[in-house]
């Protein structure tokens, strides 16, 4: 019983881990999940470059100009 104990008290973290990683993966909620991480990660960019444009005028062309 103590070496259970010690092993839960170890990996704890990862056990319930890869337990809430099952249980996304069999509701697929992983789908819903990327799509929320990519419609914010969309915002953060525009919210960038509508706050910087000419910094990102400046940053693109030198981009293009290099190609």
């Amino acid at each position: 019983m103590n070496n259970f104990k010690d092993f839960w008290n170890q990996y704890k973290g990862a056990i319930i881990g890869v337990v809430i990683a099952i249980l996304i993966l069999i509701t697929r909620l992983h789908d819903l999940i990327l799509a929320i991480v990519v419609i914010i990660l969309g915002a953060f960019i525009g919210n960038y470059i509508q706050q910087n444009k000419e910094d990102v005028k400046i940053k693109l062309k030198n981009f293009i100009d290099k190609m």
